[in-house]
């Protein structure tokens, strides 16, 4: 090696641990926000990378900012606090004023209205049934006690429901559970609120089996995984790192978290054996396995995308801003559909007007610049990424009903990290099952806007005498309470 090429490999080497370090201290110390916004115009940017070939294309986008301007409320909106709801019970009392209002004529109520708590009460419900004896029949007469979800179980559904909406809903651990009942009075030992944790997971699996075939009989599935710790009894004194496969069907917004204990396509491939339709992933390579499918049309994520250039800012900003700036211009397009309430035949004709043309820009700049920057560096591999998921990034415009990116699916898995964090570890591989059919219902209860504590109390108190063809009316997308 001559004394040139030392010194381009001792750069390029240095450039990449410059950029590698300030990456790390940015993770340390600086903030998460992934929100960018770029000060230099971008007719400017393209003439510093010599993109002038591209100018007249780029002139018949039409350029948007995303910065947010803070509008003024206007002066018919309150400024102050907001009403209470109106489903809550009023207690009203009347103050009258200390003197004599005989002889006086009231001109109106003044009403001040203030928030007030009663702490959560518990109260035993006793069944008594009298026996009655019918001498001339010899037959005994006596009531039936109504049915509860665990035989001989001492709780109602609703308290089973509210251990199990604190713990995988509000993320209180039943150790923390235990101290609360104890502070009223009640003596609930962990273990047995964790029996009863199981005896509803057995109650509810068959439930959990229809939900899981009705979401895969949809045409378009997001899908993101998740690591969770769980004890292993041939792992003695090492959590065992399971996944939580989390899967979303935008068209009737149920969620499926099917756990695995590996990381391996086997999952997905199982799971999605007879699967037809889209599926939307990030770029991790497990997903490849689908993109030879003759029933399945892999789509990309540009978020990740998006993260891969945010990370490169260290290392060439101009190159990274540009491209950042062309991924926030085609979020602009999506969020101008949602914000005007398009259908889906208007969001592809507006795509392909608008979208199309800034993809296909962004497309002959990646090929471009890719080859004038150091193979090794952060902005490199943020360009050879985009590249390698392009024919996935570009899919979305085949159709209004797809989506750019899949965040949604992973704003799903966020309570499970929350979870992590204060129960740390399922106790087993069935528990991570098990908490993998939780998360699933309430995370589609939260979809439909439905009250997890209401929906499984009335869920527990029915399914035990449900037909089991009729099972799917419990299901959250389909459940209707009881008037």
């Amino acid at each position: 090696m001559n004394y040139e090429e030392t010194i381009a490999q001792l750069s390029q080497e240095n450039a990449f641990l410059k950029a590698e370090l300030a990456q790390l201290k940015k993770l340390i110390y600086g903030a998460k926000s992934e929100r960018f916004v770029e000060g230099d115009s971008p007719d400017q940017l393209r003439l510093d990378l010599g993109l002038d070939q591209l100018a007249s294309q780029a002139q018949q986008v039409q350029v948007q900012t995303l910065t947010r301007k803070t509008q003024k409320p206007s002066k018919s909106k309150p400024t102050g606090r907001h009403p209470f709801p109106a489903h809550l019970p009023r207690e009203v009392i009347v103050i009258q004023p200390e003197v004599d209002t005989t002889s006086m004529r009231k001109i109106k109520d003044q009403i001040t209205e203030v928030l007030d708590y009663t702490p959560a009460r518990f109260k035993v419900k006793q069944y008594v049934t009298p026996i009655y004896a019918d001498p001339e029949a010899e037959t005994l007469h006596y009531g039936v006690v109504p049915g509860r979800p665990i035989s001989k179980g001492m709780a109602t559904a609703a308290v089973l429901a509210h251990i199990l909406v604190s713990k995988y809903v509000d993320h209180l651990p039943l150790y923390r559970q235990h101290k609360i009942y104890r502070r009223a009075g009640i003596e609930l030992s962990r273990s047995t609120m964790a029996e009863w944790v199981g005896e509803i997971g057995r109650l509810l699996d068959p439930l959990y089996e229809k939900h899981r075939a009705l979401l895969l009989e949809q045409n378009y599935l997001l899908v993101d995984e998740t690591p969770i710790g769980v004890m292993d009894s041939q792992k003695k004194g090492k959590l065992h790192k399971g996944f939580h496969w989390v899967y979303q069907a935008p068209a009737s917004r149920m969620v499926l978290f099917d756990y695995r204990k590996g990381r391996s396509r086997e999952g997905p491939k199982e799971l999605l054996q007879n699967f037809e339709g889209y599926l939307q992933a990030d770029g991790y390579q497990v997903y490849d396995f689908f993109q030879n499918s003759a029933h399945i049309t892999l789509l990309g994520c540009m978020a990740h995308a998006r993260r891969k250039f945010n990370d490169a800012l260290v290392n060439d900003k101009t190159r990274a801003a540009y491209a950042m700036e062309l991924i926030q211009r085609l979020y602009a397009i999506e969020r101008r559909a949602r914000e005007e309430g398009l259908s889906h035949k208007q969001i592809y004709q507006l795509r392909q007007k608008e979208s199309k043309p800034l993809m296909d820009q962004f497309h002959a700049w990646l090929k471009q610049n890719l080859p004038e920057v150091l193979p090794k560096s952060t902005i490199a591999k943020a360009i050879a990424y985009t590249l390698g998921q392009w024919d996935k990034l570009y899919g979305y415009l085949q159709a209004g009903h797809l989506l750019i990116d899949n965040n949604e699916v992973e704003n799903k898995i966020r309570p499970v990290a929350l979870g992590r964090k204060n129960y740390l570890f399922a106790g087993s591989h069935q528990g991570a099952r098990r908490a993998a059919m939780i998360y699933s219902f309430f995370g589609t209860c939260l979809q439909h806007k439905i009250d997890p504590q209401a929906w499984l109390t009335d869920v527990l108190e029915r399914i035990p005498h449900h037909p089991i063809n009729q099972i799917e009316e419990l299901l959250p997308h389909k459940w209707v309470d009881k008037p």
